[in-house]
């Protein structure tokens, strides 16, 4: 067997020693998953920012606000997260309107209350898996430096056994045990640069909603004028 053949990934993992090779597994599940989330978050993010920018086009459209609230609340699970927010906002509205103890005041605050609980529902209901990503990418390169500190340690241990300590001696298994470091920042990286991402996308379509919430507040308050 040649160097080549000797230090090929697939030959490094083999011959390591079975907490690297632990920790080598744990680090590709690790990897895995973050890729899967990665990819479920961003066409979550996708939809729900296309979904925004549909609803907002209807509702500025000057449309009749019953009808669009019909629309939202017969198909909420398609509607999208601000549809849900406006369909909250004004189903309260319309219940509090009809109590004539109340006044402008306490209606819109309902009104605002109802919409910002299903502002915090849809919200974190974006954020879900974001602390997965966030531990992936701080943890995985110190599970993987655990491996490499291992592997060396293995590797040097087995140099008292060697009258004459030679490169090619020490070689394979230091090698070994950098594949586990490797391995973890090919888990921590994507799952980094992805965290700070979404992170961003999401707190940018979280102040579209307050906006928005903000924004029908007062439309609602001109209506009770």
């Amino acid at each position: 067997m040649n160097v080549a053949q000797d230090l090929s990934v697939l030959t490094l993992f083999a011959n390591a020693s079975l907490l690297v090779k632990m920790v080598m597994a744990i680090l590709l599940g690790v990897s895995f998953t973050s890729w899967y989330w990665i990819f479920r978050k961003s066409f979550a993010i996708r939809i729900a920012r296309a979904k925004t920018d549909e609803f907002e086009r209807e509702f500025w459209s000057g449309g009749d606000l019953n009808a669009l609230f019909n629309t939202a609340a017969n198909d909420r699970h398609n509607a999208g997260a601000l549809a849900r927010i406006f369909e909250a906002g004004y189903r309260e509205f319309n219940k509090l309107k009809g109590q004539k103890t109340l006044d402008a005041k306490d209606i819109i605050d309902g009104s605002r209350r109802a919409m910002r609980a299903t502002y915090q529902r849809e919200t974190d209901d974006l954020e879900s898996h974001l602390a997965f990503l966030a531990t992936v990418g701080s943890v995985s390169p110190y599970v993987g430096l655990f491996g490499t500190v291992w592997g060396i340690m293995n590797a040097f241990r087995g140099l008292a056994n060697v009258s004459q300590a030679t490169l090619a001696h020490v070689a394979p298994g230091i090698a070994e045990a950098l594949v586990a470091t490797a391995i973890g920042l090919f888990a921590a990286i994507p799952a980094v640069v992805a965290y700070n991402r979404f992170a961003h996308d999401i707190d940018r379509v979280s102040i579209r909603f307050e906006s928005f919430m903000e924004e029908f507040s007062n439309i609602l308050q001109r209506q009770l004028r």
